[in-house]
């Protein structure tokens, strides 16, 4: 191999490395950057921390949150999972099966950081299904409480409309009995 093809090789590599770098630094939310471990507020962090569930005891209201080592996540940076993939100059290097090695060394630890991240997300979404459950079940509850309450009220009012209707035609036919006898009395 020529230099002039190491240096078109270390041309790509180099693109590649900015777009992991890229990836890794554009990974933030609400502040934190798990993938390169800084945080906004604080400047670098060790762990991330997530509510992961609710739990109710004797009427109140707990939440539970999970931890993650982010040491085992963080990408770039100091001891970063990619730090020797960021350095590898195939321009300069006269040792590619160990830059491979590297490589894939890297490729396994990501995997384990994927995994991580990846019962994480899991857990999150299994506490976020089971929160849009409970919420439709309470929902449901109350619109069968308020539904029950309607029945309840309408046949209340039934039952009083019902009242009215008799009482009007006990008086209407106790005013016509008095017609009945005042009308034998004129004869």
């Amino acid at each position: 191999e020529t230099s002039t093809d190491n240096d078109q090789i270390q041309l790509e590599i180099a693109k590649l490395q900015e777009q992991l770098t890229s990836i890794a630094e554009g990974a933030s939310f609400n502040g934190e950057n798990w993938l390169t471990g800084k945080n906004t507020a604080d400047g670098d962090i060790d762990e991330g921390t997530v509510v992961d569930g609710f739990v109710r005891e004797g009427g109140a209201v707990r939440v539970t949150t999970a931890t993650v080592d982010l040491t085992e996540v963080i990408l770039t940076g100091t001891g970063g999972l990619l730090e020797s993939v960021l350095t590898i100059d195939a321009s300069t290097s006269t040792d590619l099966a160990g830059d491979l090695t590297t490589v894939e060394t890297a490729l396994a630890a990501l995997n384990k950081a994927g995994a991580t991240l990846g019962a994480l997300s899991t857990r999150i979404d299994l506490q976020d299904n089971f929160a849009a459950k409970l919420s439709d079940s309470i929902e449901s509850g109350v619109s069968r409480l308020v539904d029950a309450d309607m029945e309840e009220e309408s046949a209340k009012l039934s039952a009083l409309q019902t009242q009215q209707q008799l009482a009007i035609q006990s008086l209407s036919i106790a005013n016509s009995s008095t017609q009945n006898i005042l009308t034998l009395f004129r004869s």
